[in-house]
C-alpha cells in the first residue's frame, strides 16, 4: 500500500546508470506523472555488459511496476541498450524515439513489448498479480479451487510452484492472470482458513532473462529427480502401491489396483464400482479394457484361486509387479535428494556425501530386474526399470571424508544418493536419516523383510546409486516468435520425411493416412512454449526450443522444470491441459 519513495528510487537508479540516463528517467516519470499516456519510450546509454543489464530490469521490476523493459540494439548490430516504457500502453506506434536519446534514428524501437491479452487491460498494471495464500489444514488445489469459484475463474487462471501439505497451516506463493488485487482482498471476510494478500505485479521477463535462464541450466544442470513418469499420473501413485506390497499387505494392494479412482473417466470408474460393490469377476473381466495390464491379470488369477491376493498379485507380469516396489525406491531417492539441497545446498561436496570413485565412475542402478524373462507388458502405462549397468558398479562408491575435501578430488557432479538395497551404502550424513524417517512413516523398514516375498521386499534387491545432479549434454537453444500456437515451431520426423509443412501434413493425417501416435518427433528436440493467453491480436509470442541429450534414467521434464520453474504435479499438469 506505501507509494513508492521516488527520490530514493531515482538515486539509486544514478547510482547504478548515471547521471545522463537519470535525468532521462526523471523527465520520463515526469511526463508521466502529468498524465501524458502516449509518452513516447526512452532508451537509455548503450550497455555491453550484459551483467549490468540484468541489474536495471531487475530494478524497474521492483521499483516501477508499471513500467516495462526490454533489450534493443543499433542498427549497427553491436550496440545494446534497454529501453523503458509505460507498461501495455496503446498499440501502433512505430519508430518513435526515446526521450534524452542520442541516437533518434538509429535504435531498432519498433518491437512490441508484452503483446498478451486484451488492450481493455489498464495498461499501467502488470497482467500477473502475485500474491500469497494462507491456508490451515486444506490442500492447495482445494484452496484455489473455492478462490476461483468465488471468482468466477477457471484452475487455470492461477499458478503454483507446487503443492503444500493439508494437514499443515501453510503459506506459499500464488500467481494470477489479469484479476485486480481488490477482488481478491475482498475475498478474506468469506473464506474460512484461508486468507490472501501481500499482492504485487508480475512483469514478464525479457530476453536477457530468458538467456540467463538457459545459461543456468546447462552451466549449473538440474536436481536429478525421478519425474511424473515414474509414479504414474493416476490418482493412485504407483509407489503408494509399492509400500503396501512392501508391509505385505496384499489384499489391500489390489484393492488400491481396481478400486475406482479420482479423475478416470465415468465409463471406467463404473466398471470399477460395479466390481467393488458386486464382486463379479467374470463381468469385470469382460469390462475392463486389456490396457490394463494390472487389473486383468489380477481378476484372472483370482478366478482361479478365490481370495489368494498374493497368487494375484504374482499373476502380474513380472516387470510391472516389480515397477511398484522400484517406485517407491525412487520415491525415497527424490526425498533424499530435496534434502540434500535444502540442507547442504548444491554448491559442491560435503563431507559425508556418497560419491562414485575417480578409478570407477561409471554409474547404474543395479536390481534383480535384468533377468530374461517372456512376459510382455504395455510400456506407455509404466516407466521400465532399465537403467541397469554390470553388478560391479554397486561397490564402485565411497563416503566422502576431510581428506578429499581438502584435495578437492571430487565435485558436486560425483555426488551420488542411493535407492536402498541390500548391497547399497548410505551417505555418512544427515541425507540417510530420511530415508528411514519416511519408511518408518510408511511402516516400512529397510534392514528387514516382515515376509518372505523376495520380490517384494528391499532386503533382497541389491539396490543402486544415482547422481544428484545430471547437466545436459550437447544442449543447444534458440528463440523463436510465433503467432499462432496451434502450429508446429519445429519440423517434426514425419516433415523431414514427407518434405510437407507442417499444416500440409496435419492435412494429410486428417484424410485418414495411416500413422504411429508414438512417433517420436524430431529426435531429442524438446520445446518449451510461453502460453498465448487470451490473445486477441497477432502480434508475437516468444518461444524456446531446447535441443539436448541425457543418459539413461534421466528426465527431460525435470530439465524444463528446472528452467521454467513450472510444477511437474498431477494437478498442475491437468490444470495445464484443461
Amino acid at each position: 500500500e506505501a507509494e513508492a519513495d521516488l527520490p530514493r528510487a531515482l538515486e539509486s537508479f544514478r547510482l547504478l546508470c548515471g547521471d545522463a540516463d537519470c535525468e532521462v528517467l526523471r523527465g520520463f516519470l515526469s511526463s508521466v506523472s502529468e498524465g501524458d499516456s502516449d509518452v513516447s519510450p526512452i532508451i537509455l546509454s548503450p550497455d555491453a555488459d550484459k551483467a549490468h543489464r540484468l541489474e536495471v530490469h531487475d530494478f524497474f521490476k521492483r521499483n516501477f511496476i508499471f513500467l516495462v523493459t526490454d533489450t534493443v540494439e543499433h542498427s549497427d548490430g553491436v550496440q545494446r541498450c534497454i529501453r523503458v516504457r509505460l507498461r501495455s500502453g496503446p498499440r501502433g506506434r512505430r519508430n518513435r524515439t526515446g526521450i534524452g536519446s542520442s541516437e533518434p534514428s538509429g535504435w531498432r524501437d519498433d518491437r512490441p513489448f508484452d503483446s498478451r491479452g486484451s488492450v481493455t487491460w489498464p495498461y499501467h498494471l502488470g497482467k500477473f498479480l502475485r500474491f500469497h495464500l494462507y491456508k490451515e489444514n486444506k490442500d492447495t488445489q482445494e484452496a484455489l479451487r473455492v478462490i476461483g469459484k468465488m471468482l468466477g475463474l477457471q484452475p487455470r487462471s492461477f499458478r503454483i510452484a507446487g503443492t503444500k501439505d493439508k494437514r499443515a497451516i501453510t503459506t506459499q506463493q500464488v500467481t494470477l492472470f489479469k484479476v485486480h488485487a481488490s477482488r481478491l482482498a475482498a475475498l478474506n471476510n468469506k473464506l474460512t482458513g484461508i486468507k490472501v494478500g501481500d499482492f504485487k505485479s508480475v512483469i514478464a521477463e525479457s530476453e536477457d532473462m530468458i538467456k540467463v535462464a538457459v545459461d543456468g541450466l546447462i552451466k549449473n544442470g538440474f536436481i536429478n529427480y525421478y519425474g511424473l513418469q515414474r509414479f504414474g499420473s493416476a490418482s493412485v501413485p504407483t509407489h503408494l502401491v509399492g509400500a503396501t506390497l512392501l508391509r505385505g499387505e496384499w489384499r489391500s494392494a489390489v484393492s488400491l489396483i481396481l478400486d475406482p479412482r479420482e479423475g478416470e473417466c465415468d465409463d471406467m470408474n463404473g466398471v470399477r464400482e460395479h466390481y467393488k460393490e458386486h464382486g463379479d469377476i467374470d463381468v469385470a473381466i469382460r469390462n475392463f479394457p486389456r490396457r490394463l495390464i494390472a487389473e486383468r491379470a489380477i481378476l484372472q488369477r483370482l478366478k482361479k484361486y478365490p481370495g489368494n491376493y498374493l497368487q494375484a498379485l504374482m499373476a502380474i507380469p513380472r516387470t510391472l509387479r516389480l515397477m511398484y516396489v522400484h517406485s517407491y525406491q525412487s520415491y525415497l531417492w527424490n526425498h533424499a535428494a530435496s534434502m540434500r539441497a535444502g540442507m547442504y545446498g548444491l554448491s559442491g561436496v560435503i563431507e559425508g556425501d556418497l560419491v562414485y570413485k575417480k578409478e570407477c565412475p561409471g554409474e547404474g542402478t543395479v536390481t534383480d530386474a535384468s533377468e530374461n524373462n517372456d512376459d510382455h507388458t504395455n510400456a506407455s502405462e509404466m516407466d521400465i526399470f532399465a537403467e541397469t549397468l554390470p553388478e560391479e558398479t554397486i561397490q564402485s562408491v565411497k563416503i566422502a571424508d576431510s581428506e578429499d575435501l581438502l584435495k578437492a578430488v571430487y565435485t558436486l557432479e560425483d555426488v551420488v544418493l542411493p535407492l536402498p538395497g541390500s548391497e547399497t551404502l548410505f551417505p555418512g550424513n544427515e541425507v540417510a536419516g530420511i530415508y528411514h524417517e519416511i519408511a518408518n512413516k510408511d511402516g516400512i523398514s529397510l534392514t528387514e523383510s516382515i515376509h518372505g516375498v523376495k520380490e517384494f521386499s528391499i532386503t533382497s534387491m541389491k539396490g543402486g546409486y544415482r547422481r544428484v545432479l545430471q547437466r545436459p549434454i550437447d544442449c543447444e537453444w534458440d528463440l523463436m516468435t510465433y503467432t499462432d500456437d496451434k502450429i508446429h515451431l519445429v519440423e517434426t520426423d514425419l516433415d523431414v520425411l514427407s518434405k510437407a509443412k507442417p499444416s500440409e501434413v496435419n492435412e494429410l493425417l486428417s484424410t485418414g493416412a495411416s500413422h504411429d501416435d508414438s512417433l517420436d518427433t524430431s529426435g531429442a528436440t524438446i520445446l518449451a512454449e510461453t502460453e498465448s493467453i487470451g490473445s486477441s491480436d497477432l502480434l508475437p509470442e516468444l518461444a524456446v526450443k531446447l535441443s539436448f541429450t541425457l543418459p539413461t534414467s534421466s528426465y527431460a521434464t525435470m530439465a524444463i522444470r528446472e528452467l521454467t520453474k513450472t510444477s511437474t504435479s498431477v494437478d498442475c499438469q491437468k490444470a495445464l491441459n484443461s
